[in-house]
């Protein structure tokens, strides 16, 4: 038996707690130099605690009391409860309430509930992200590619299967499918990268997801790539990636090593 459950991923942090109401008046908030300037702040602190205090602890050892923080950095309260935030949304540190926040393991790679790539999650642990693409190559359509892609059964489109590592080590195996109309026959060495920069080039930036994540146990030909014993438990991440207008550029499965990755999920009661 597995365990499935869905969410569309934001591509950021406001999204997360936007209700969107029927007829609901919509307002433009624009950036100030003032928030700007404290954005850039909470940026910095978030920064400094990660080098110069989570570096040098060990996993599970809790982070200073937020009153010494303060006196450390030279910064309010509220900046530091931001930074701090920050570092919990990608992965850095983890709140037990009543308790404090401590640092987190740091061979766990913990996905935020906001869409960014593998590489940016990679490298957003201190990590460095890497590929080995194990397929590259104009296919055809089948039933569920099409119905993902919204393209005609049997539409040539673009097949990558990679390997995605980080520092080197194996922790996921992908397999996306691109619209051609997005590459045409380009099957150029810009695939071969973070293909997030490559939407944004070619001017389909990815603005939100939907994504299924499924607990499930790996084969003997995915625990080879992935170094492991067959029958090792595994996330199996189906993603549907659109643009900022609505098309849809991306349909991939990513099958993740079950004991380096998890994945935070933000959720609320109905109102």
């Amino acid at each position: 038996m597995s365990t499935e459950f869905e969410w569309d991923a934001p591509t950021d942090a406001s999204a997360l707690d936007a209700v969107i109401e029927p007829n609901a008046v919509s307002a433009v908030v624009e950036s100030t130099p003032v928030a700007d300037a404290a954005a850039s702040k909470v940026d910095l602190t978030r920064a400094r605690l990660r080098d110069e205090v989570i570096a040098n602890l060990a996993p599970h050892d809790p982070i200073p009391a937020e009153r010494e923080l303060v006196h450390r950095f030279g910064v309010s309260r509220a900046t530091i409860r931001q930074a701090l935030s920050r570092l919990a949304d990608h992965g850095w540190v983890y709140r037990v309430q009543g308790s404090g926040t401590f640092v987190a393991d740091k061979d766990l790679v913990t996905k935020s509930p906001y869409l960014t790539s593998f590489s940016e999650d990679i490298s957003e642990r201190g990590m460095t992200p890497g590929s080995r693409v194990l397929r590259l190559e104009h296919g055809r359509a089948d039933d569920r590619v099409a119905r993902e892609l919204l393209i005609p059964v049997g539409a040539r489109a673009v097949h990558i299967e990679r390997l995605r590592t980080a520092d080197g080590a194996p922790l996921c195996i992908e397999s996306l499918w691109l619209p051609e109309w997005l590459t045409g026959e380009n099957l150029g060495p810009e695939l071969l990268g973070s293909l997030y920069s490559y939407f944004e080039h070619a001017g389909a930036s990815p603005a939100r997801a939907h994504q299924t994540i499924r607990a499930v146990s790996l084969d003997a030909a995915q625990a080879e790539l992935l170094q492991t014993e067959a029958g090792a438990p595994a996330l199996m991440v189906s993603r549907i990636v659109f643009d900022a207008h609505g098309r849809r550029i991306e349909a991939s499965t990513g099958v993740y090593l079950g004991d380096r990755y998890d994945f935070q999920i933000n959720v609320k009661r109905r109102a």
